[in-house]
């Protein structure tokens, strides 16, 4: 497998290439914003857009674990902000009481807005959630990423592993109006961009550790083949939609995820550390959970009470 990553170092933007070892030397080849989206775009395969990449840049070499070098989600426009990321809702098999048929007529899963590129979380920074949520669910995920060019035309650039981290307790009180709301907890991705096509087997296992003990741990498979669905009809059918193909946006899609803590009765809770260890890839993603400290109050009963007011003396002079 061919892996590229992305990060800051010392004030400037760098790429680099495998997965490193903590302690190991690690060469970082320096890049401009866009020059990574510019090479995915151009075409050519892993080979291709590795040698755009490094070929006559200028290189430094840091050590892996180096507390100066802060790793960037895959093809993140820092400077335009221009990505959105969002995911496919009850994609799995484990979710399904038949076996999909191959000849079946493709019927398109639910889908939500997740947010911004720039809300994405990396390795070992904080996942902040509301203030009080209902009942917490990790989501171990394949996140493929997409960049379109000038014309609109979505490019494939590879994969990472993902955390959906949502609500499913507020989810579940209203499932046709609520789940956006319940989506709005941050999401972490890992930095390895992986330059193959959609992972067919990929397995793992989570562990929620709390006060330093481990408090819930138990497998997952995310893998197209523990999907329902056919992940080229799924993506297929998104991009069918303008809005998703603007020229130079990057899109994160996330594929679904198996159950996982909340099935087996686990509660999520304040400063619990989720770990999520994709085996078949060799990658780890660790992030502790963070309550957001309080509620943002916009306007008081009474502001909205005399705004309501004035519309309706406005109103009433105007006849």
């Amino acid at each position: 497998m061919s892996i590229i990553f992305e990060c800051e170092y010392q004030g400037h933007r760098y790429a680099g290439l495998g997965k490193p070892s903590d302690g190991e030397p690690v060469t970082l080849y320096r890049v401009a914003d866009g020059t990574l989206r510019d090479a995915v775009i151009t075409g050519g395969g892993p080979a291709a857009v590795i040698a755009a990449v490094t070929e006559g840049a200028a290189t430094v070499t840091v050590t892996a674990g180096d507390p100066d070098v802060r790793y960037l989600p895959p093809l993140l426009p820092t400077g335009s902000g221009n990505a959105l990321v969002s995911g496919f809702m009850g994609t799995h098999r484990s979710k399904f009481d038949r076996d999909p048929d191959p000849e079946e007529e493709f019927r398109a899963p639910n889908w939500v807005i997740k947010g911004f590129g720039s809300w994405l979380r990396m390795p070992g920074e904080p996942l902040t959630v509301p203030a009080a949520p209902i009942a917490l669910l990790e989501e171990p995920e394949v996140a493929l990423v997409y960049v379109n060019d000038a014309g609109g035309t979505p490019r494939y650039a590879g994969y990472t592993f993902g955390n959906d981290l949502n609500d499913i307790g507020l989810h579940l009180q209203n499932p046709w109006g609520w789940t956006p709301y319940a989506k709005l907890c941050d999401t972490s991705l890992t930095p390895w961009l992986f330059l193959d096509a959609p992972p067919w087997t990929v397995a793992g296992r989570i562990v929620i550790e709390r006060a330093g003990v481990t408090a819930w741990e138990g497998p997952f498979a995310c893998g197209s083949d523990a999907i329902y669905h056919r992940v080229p009809d799924m993506v297929g059918n998104l991009f069918s939609y303008p809005a998703v193909r603007r020229p130079g946006l990057v899109n994160y899609l996330l594929l679904g995820a198996d159950k996982a803590s909340y099935h087996d009765g686990f509660t999520i809770a304040d400063g619990d550390r989720l770990t999520i260890e994709v085996t078949s890839h060799d990658v780890v993603l660790s992030n502790v959970v963070e309550y957001a400290a309080g509620q943002a109050v916009l306007a008081t009963s009474g502001s909205a009470a005399a705004q309501a007011g004035s519309g309706a003396a406005a109103r009433t002079a105007s006849r």
